[in-house]
């Protein structure tokens, strides 16, 4: 008869920890979504500033123009 409560026991405590990990992911996403935003504030900021530059982005016109630097 112990067995039977144990199993049920354990049963519903896995099904707790199993609810507490999905609100942790949700959370997780949501942090990540967030940082996101936050990063590209940041750099908006920087680049208002004057403290960061667009960074280089390979184009297809790279090979007929000159980049400072790469003479």
């Amino acid at each position: 008869m112990a067995e039977t409560s144990d199993v049920g026991y354990l049963k519903a405590e896995l099904g707790a920890l199993r609810r507490e990990l999905s609100e942790l992911h949700v959370e997780q996403r949501e942090m990540a979504k967030t940082l996101e935003e936050l990063t590209a504030t940041f750099r908006s900021l920087a680049m208002h500033l004057g403290i960061a530059a667009e960074p280089y982005r390979k184009g297809a016109d790279t090979s007929r123009r000159d980049l400072p630097g790469f003479a």
